[in-house]
C-alpha cells in the first residue's frame, strides 16, 4: 500500500484495536490503573521514536515484525518499571491512582515531546554520540523537569476534603486542572507548528540551531496555549475540561493522523504556508470527526458515563481513549512495526 491509503487503513486498524482494548475494562479500571500505565509508556515511546529513530542498536539488524515486537516489549517493560515509581513519587503509592498522579503522568508526555522535538534532544545529545545514552538521559530528564513544573505550577487545594486528595499534593501557583489543560494545549500548538514544517522559523537560519529553536518554539507554544485558554475559558466561558476534550485532544489526535499516519504526504505538492494551512485544517476536521465517533461509541465500549463536574467521567474517558490508548497504538503500528504487514519493510 502507498499513502494515503496506507495511513487510512493503518489508522482504522489502530483505532479498532484501541477501542477493543478499552472495552476489556470497566470505566474505573480503565480511567485508573490502565490509563496511568499507558501514560507511563508514552514518554518512552516518544523518546524511542524521536531520539532512537525507532531503530536502536539492539533491534537494528532485525526485520519486521521482530523489530516491532522487541520495541513493543521493551516499551511495555519500561512502562511497568516507570508506573510504580511515578505513583510512589507523586501519588503516595496509593492504588488505583487518582487524578493528581494521573495529571502528572499526563504532563510528562508534553515535556518529553518538548525535549525530544522542540529542543531536538538538546542538551542530552551533548552527552555523547550514543543515542541509547542520550535517549535514557532525556527520558530521566523529562520526569525530573515535569516533577519541578508539577510542584511549582499545579495547585490542588480545591480538592481538599475529597477522597482523592493527597496530603502531598502540590500547592503551586495555579489551579491544577486549568494548568493541565494549558500544558497539553501547548503541545497542540507544537503540532500546529509541525503542520507548517516549522515555517516561518525556517526563513531565519539562525533560529534553526539549538538551543535558540527550542527557546523560540517554546515561547510560541506557551503564547498559543495562553490565547486558546483566554478565548475559550475566559471569553467564551468553556470549562477547561471541555477545552481539553473538544479542542485540544482532537487537534492533537488529528495532527498525529496527518503528520504520522499519513506521513505528512497529503499536501506534499503545496509549498508553505499553504501546506501548513491545509494540514492544520485537515487535522482539525479529522480530530473533531473522530471525537464525535468516540462520543458515539463510548456507551458501547465503556457504558454510559456522566459528563461535567465533579467527576468528569466522560471527559476523562474521551481524553484517555484518544491520547492515552489510541495514540500509542497508532505509533506502534506506524513507527515500531513500520506499517507491517500493510507495507513491505526490511
Amino acid at each position: 500500500m502507498k499513502q494515503p491509503v496506507l495511513g487510512l487503513v493503518a489508522s482504522a486498524i489502530g483505532i479498532v484495536l484501541a477501542l477493543a482494548f478499552i472495552s476489556l475494562f470497566d470505566f474505573p479500571t480503565f480511567a485508573g490503573p490502565v490509563a496511568f500505565y499507558m501514560l507511563c509508556t508514552i514518554p518512552f515511546q516518544v523518546m524511542a521514536v524521536v531520539i532512537w529513530g525507532a531503530n536502536p542498536p539492539f533491534v537494528a539488524k532485525l526485520s519486521q515484525p521482530a523489530k516491532g515486537l522487541v520495541l513493543l516489549i521493551v516499551t511495555l517493560v519500561a512502562g511497568a518499571v516507570i508506573a510504580p515509581i511515578a505513583l510512589r513519587v507523586v501519588g503516595e503509592g496509593i492504588s488505583p491512582p487518582g487524578p493528581i498522579p494521573s495529571h502528572f503522568a499526563v504532563i510528562v508526555v508534553p515535556t518529553t515531546f518538548w525535549l525530544a522535538i522542540m529542543w531536538g534532544g538538546w542538551p542530552f545529545t551533548l552527552f555523547g554520540k550514543d543515542p541509547l545514552v542520550a535517549g535514557v538521559a532525556l527520558l530521566a530528564g523529562a520526569y525530573v523537569i515535569t516533577w519541578v513544573i508539577f510542584r511549582v505550577f499545579f495547585n490542588y487545594d480545591f480538592m481538599q476534603g475529597a477522597p482523592v486528595y493527597l496530603a502531598s499534593a502540590p500547592q503551586g501557583l495555579f489551579n491544577g486542572v486549568s494548568t493541565l489543560v494549558f500544558y497539553v494545549t501547548a503541545l497542540a500548538v507544537m503540532f500546529l507548528v509541525l503542520c507548517f514544517d516549522l515555517w516561518p522559523f525556517t526563513r531565519v537560519p539562525s533560529l534553526m540551531q539549538q538551543p535558540m529553536l527550542g527557546l523560540v518554539w517554546s515561547i510560541v507554544c506557551a503564547a498559543g496555549a495562553w490565547i486558546v485558554m483566554r478565548i475559550a475559558v475566559s471569553s467564551m466561558g468553556m470549562d477547561p475540561m471541555s477545552v481539553l476534550t473538544q479542542i485540544t485532544a482532537p487537534f492533537i489526535f488529528g495532527s498525529i493522523l496527518v503528520l504520522n499516519m499519513f506521513q505528512n504526504s497529503l499536501y506534499a505538492k503545496f509549498a508553505q504556508p499553504v501546506k501548513g494551512m491545509l494540514n492544520a485544517i485537515t487535522a482539525a476536521v479529522l480530530g473533531v470527526a473522530l471525537y464525535v465517533v468516540y462520543c458515539l461509541v463510548s456507551p458501547y465500549v465503556s457504558g454510559q458515563l456522566t459528563s461535567g463536574p465533579p467527576g468528569y467521567d466522560f471527559e476523562v474517558w474521551v481524553a484517555n481513549a484518544l491520547l492515552s490508548v489510541t495514540f500509542p497504538f497508532l505509533i506502534f503500528l506506524a513507527a515500531y512495526f513500520a506499517y507491517w504487514p500493510l507495507a513491505k519493510r526490511t
